[in-house]
């Protein structure tokens, strides 16, 4: 079990923080446990602080007026969730659930903002992770807007391997029922999707990696929102 001192030196938020400033904002980390499917906020809460993973892993979801629930992210550990609210000082705007039995540390909001002020360094990794989450935002409008399941399961690819920066083996550190939900699919239409590309010789699938086989073709999917010929 990782102490909250690697909690935060591994994060993408906090890490390469210098050592002083580590120590800091551990004194202000309140340690929280869930238990899998226990909710941690609701889409409308008060935005009092956020929280990072420790471990485990968190699915942040909306819920349509039908009840239709549309995974918006799922974090795993290192990961921050709810930082907007921190600085808008709103409530949070969507549900946060732990998939898994999950350990998180709260930041609360007072506490986090007394303690950035005169510290750019720290405020500039805040920027830095709050522009990549409307980036991945702007991601998700547009294949589920405007694009077929495959070009979104393509896209969501290439994707992944860019942030994972392992070549050309991606790691889904999901379930494909999760990944169904944050495509905006369900797990057959999901399945149907990766079954052509592997058929095709696009992918191919060990255990919990896939290996991205023709890079190109999988840009073009993507891009252009139907099958490769």
């Amino acid at each position: 079990m990782k102490k909250a001192r690697q909690v935060l030196e591994t994060s993408r938020l906090f890490g390469g923080l210098s050592e002083e400033h580590l120590q800091e904002i551990e004194t202000i980390a309140v340690e929280k446990r869930f238990g899998k499917g226990e909710i941690i906020f609701f889409d409308g809460d008060e935005g009092n602080g956020f929280y990072l993973v420790g471990e485990g892993s968190v699915s942040v979801y909306k819920l349509s007026p039908e009840g239709k629930e549309q995974t918006l992210h799922i974090l795993g550990e290192g990961e921050s969730i709810g930082a907007v609210p921190v600085f808008s000082g709103q409530s949070f705007p969507a549900n946060a659930r732990a998939l898994s039995k999950s350990r998180l540390l709260f930041f609360p909001r007072g506490a986090f903002i007394d303690l950035i002020t005169n510290r750019p360094s720290l405020t500039m990794n805040l920027l830095a992770l709050l522009a990549a989450r409307l980036r991945e935002f702007t991601i998700q409008v547009e294949n589920l807007s405007l694009k077929e399941i495959p070009a979104r399961l393509a896209s969501y690819m290439l994707y992944l391997s860019k942030e994972q920066g392992n070549g050309d083996t991606i790691q889904l550190n999901i379930s494909k029922l999760q990944l169904a939900g944050l495509l905006g699919t369900g797990p057959e239409s999901l399945s149907r999707a990766l079954g052509s590309m592997k058929s095709r010789g696009l992918v191919e699938e060990e255990g919990g990696s896939i290996r991205l086989l023709h890079r190109a073709a999988l840009a073009e999917l993507a891009e252009g929102g139907k099958e490769a010929r």
